[in-house]
C-alpha cells in the first residue's frame, strides 16, 4: 500500500493519488510561494482581522484557493518563527 501525498489516505500502489481534487490540491500547494516580507507583514505589522483581510486579498489576486493558501501560510509562519 502507498499513501496519498496529499491527504495521506491509504491507496494501491498502482495510484499516485486517491482523487483527483487530491492530485489538483497538491500541485496547487506546491505552486503558491508566499514572501517572506509578506509574512512579516502580516504577522508583525497587521492585527487578526487586518491578515484575513491582506490573506483575501493575496489569494484573489494570484487566483489560489483560500483554504490552500492559509494552510501555506501557517506552515511558513511556523517555519520562519512567526507565531498566530
Amino acid at each position: 500500500m502507498s499513501h496519498c501525498p496529499f491527504c495521506k489516505k491509504k491507496i494501491a500502489m498502482s495510484k499516485a493519488f486517491c482523487s483527483r481534487s487530491c492530485k489538483e490540491n497538491y500541485f496547487q500547494l506546491i505552486a503558491i510561494q508566499v514572501p517572506k516580507p509578506f509574512l512579516k507583514r502580516i504577522f508583525v505589522f497587521c492585527d487578526p482581522e487586518q491578515r484575513e483581510a491582506e490573506i483575501e486579498n493575496f489569494a484573489d489576486r494570484h487566483g489560489w484557493r483560500l483554504d490552500l493558501l492559509k494552510n501555506k501560510i501557517d506552515e511558513l509562519a511556523v517555519e520562519h518563527g512567526f507565531t498566530n
